[in-house]
């Protein structure tokens, strides 16, 4: 069967070391809906936005969702947490697979400047299998902004994007916007998964591969399982989009060479925006 089922935890959240709650809360979830194959955390829940709580890779964050993956037998994607690699800092996303291994890590590739101060950037795109499934592609919230990065998910295979995100401010429906417009254009599933209370705004979404809103939460805790068939996404690619808009290949036929890429020297008309800082008060 092609079908899998991805539970999104929207969770009431202070901003603090939320740990043990995130582990209540998925063993809660998946003794109720013992079917979910893969749960996804918001960005940076466990430990809130303080980059002063960096740790290496294999530190208790991520032995903590691979003791709990192996118990629970799912995959966990557990949000983000901040990763101090020698003198740098990443906001980054392990995923973590039923066997408890971590089989790939997602750094955030664009942080969110000027705002995000301290973390470095990530410069590798994450696609893996869930084994006789399908391809799942990881973005970490402001990622999402940028139709290059999604649009390279695609081009490597992934039918599911997932997307970890800590938004408290008024952009919100913005994002709203961009997961339906990230679903469309790559025609595949996308999973924008935000924090409440403390930690963000909420209103978590999920959407499938012809732009249709599948779910979308308030504004409070909510326990989100979906069941995502991949050969609805393989269907769609090859008919297109209500039968119509066959994006991907057309984007793949076309050989117009773009010229905003051509020339990484040549910034045009956006070396004129100036730098890249919080804006002056007027």
């Amino acid at each position: 069967m092609s079908k899998f089922c991805i539970a999104a935890l929207q969770l009431a959240l202070p901003n603090q070391n939320n740990l043990l709650l995130l582990q209540t809360e998925i063993e809660s979830a998946k003794k109720r809906f013992p079917w979910i194959d893969m749960f996804v955390l918001g960005e940076l829940n466990a430990y809130g936005t303080d980059v002063t709580q960096a740790q290496g890779s294999g530190g208790e964050f991520e032995r903590t969702f691979s003791n709990l993956a192996r118990k629970l037998n799912c995959w966990i994607i557990p949000g983000s947490y901040f990763e101090k690699s020698d003198s740098q800092v990443f906001n980054t996303s392990p995923v973590i697979n039923p066997q408890g291994e971590i089989i790939a890590r997602h750094r955030k590739i664009f942080p969110f400047l000027p705002y995000e101060q301290g973390v470095d950037s990530g410069e590798s795109f994450v696609v893996f299998e869930a084994p006789g499934k399908g391809k799942i592609g990881l973005l970490i919230c402001y990622d999402q902004w940028f139709p290059e990065v999604s649009r390279t998910l695609a081009w490597l295979g992934a039918e599911v994007i997932v997307c970890p995100t800590l938004t408290n401010t008024i952009d919100r429906e913005n994002e709203l916007v961009l997961a339906r417009a990230n679903a469309t254009v790559n025609q595949c599933y996308f999973f924008n998964v935000n924090a409440c209370d403390q930690l963000g705004f909420g209103q978590s979404i999920v959407v499938g591969p012809q732009g249709e809103t599948i779910y979308q939460a308030s504004v409070g805790r909510e326990i989100i399982p979906i069941e995502v068939d991949f050969e609805q996404v393989r269907s769609v690619r090859e008919r297109g989009l209500h039968g119509l808009c066959q994006t991907l290949k057309s984007f793949r036929d076309n050989r117009l060479k773009f010229p905003v890429y051509l020339d990484s020297k040549d910034l045009g008309e956006l070396g004129k925006l100036g730098e890249l800082k919080l804006p002056d008060s007027n």
